[in-house]
């Protein structure tokens, strides 16, 4: 398919600069796929639509404050994410800087935070040594949360540091690791939880540490010649037994959010889900054969994007970009700090 396909057109203005005041005041756009008909709720009318004995699947990824701003000795900015730790205090780094930068260069990052260049990452972007072999005492003092690049905040002095980091984090964050939220794990809030279990609705948790390639546009033309970056998985043991248990019993399984989905219809071998802990670079494509989710919790995804493929591939290319029309006509707000779309 060509990746032209995947587009649509979004006014800039629809993209949510910050979260909402309350996490479950969001809208919920909600699609039901066999009648291709849509409904246009609050994200607390989610309870309307499951029921008890029905499983809610969650990713408690952490996101880790990987954002960074730095200064070089001449005094120019280095704006840096970082992606992953090698070893203690070493990480490959994304850098954005004016001129050209060097190995063995030093970039000073505040708060007594230095960095050393040590190398070109073969995976690309820097190795970068801090002086401090501690990275997450550091990366509290001075990190920011990774925000994606279309939400617009002050290189320096940024007031929303504090707000961003707490709330670009879903109240089930559990196991650092991800330098991107699970987005629409971003609309639970305690209560909202909590309500659900006294429903009857099964909670269970998955992990899979959200990296760069999950929000990387598809530069090829071809959709089908893209490649995922790997990402770091865990289904546990007692989160398969779970699924297995609740669909035996008839309960639809739910995914909050395409990492979800990418995690569960990974273990699956031989047509069976099974606990799986490792690396995936699943890319999910129209005419998938989904195994294991009965309907997707997600927010709205940007162009020619690998999630758009994948709710297309769930619900219908034409009826996803069909209900995207429908959403920014009713100005809806789309991406991470945006509304959610339920689809049944």
């Amino acid at each position: 398919m060509n990746v032209r396909e995947f587009d649509y057109d979004l006014p800039t203005e629809l993209i949510a600069q910050h979260p909402p005041a309350r996490r479950a005041s969001s809208r919920l756009m909600v699609l039901h796929r066999q009648e291709r008909r849509w409904e246009h709720r609050r994200f607390h009318d989610l309870l309307r639509y499951l029921k008890p004995g029905d499983m809610l699947v969650l990713n408690d990824t952490r996101v880790l404050p990987a954002r960074l701003v730095g200064r070089r000795r001449t005094g120019g900015l280095v704006r840096c994410l970082l992606v992953e730790e090698r070893e203690r205090g070493c990480w490959q780094a994304l850098l954005e800087a004016r001129g050209r930068l060097h190995p063995g260069e030093e970039i000073d990052f505040g708060e007594g935070a230095t960095g050393e260049l040590v190398g070109h990452a073969e995976a690309g972007g820097w190795w970068l040594r801090f002086s401090s072999p501690q990275s997450g005492d550091l990366l509290a003092r001075i990190g920011r949360a990774p925000l994606p690049p279309y939400i617009k905040r002050p290189k320096l002095n940024d007031p929303f540091r504090l707000e961003d980091l707490r709330r670009y984090q879903t109240v089930f964050a559990r196991r650092p690791g991800a330098i991107a939220a699970p987005t629409a794990g971003l609309h639970f809030s305690p209560g909202m939880l909590h309500r659900l279990r006294q429903a009857g609705i099964i909670q269970a948790a998955i992990t899979l540490h959200v990296g760069v390639g999950t929000f990387q546009p598809i530069r090829a033309q071809r959709v089908e010649e893209h490649h995922m970056h790997r990402e770091w998985v865990s289904v546990p043991g007692e989160t398969a037994s779970a699924i297995h248990s609740a669909r035996a019993r008839g309960g639809q399984l739910v995914a909050c959010g395409t990492t979800v989905v990418r995690a569960l219809e990974s273990s699956v071998h031989d047509g069976i889900l099974a606990p799986f802990t490792g690396f995936t670079e699943l890319f999910i494509t129209p005419g998938c054969r989904f195994q294991v989710v009965d309907a997707l919790l997600t927010n709205f995804h940007l162009p020619r994007s690998t999630l758009l493929v994948l709710v297309s591939a769930f619900a219908g290319r034409e009826f996803i970009l069909k209900a995207y029309a429908e959403a920014v006509r009713l100005r809806y707000r789309f991406y991470s700090y945006g509304d959610a779309m339920l689809i049944l």
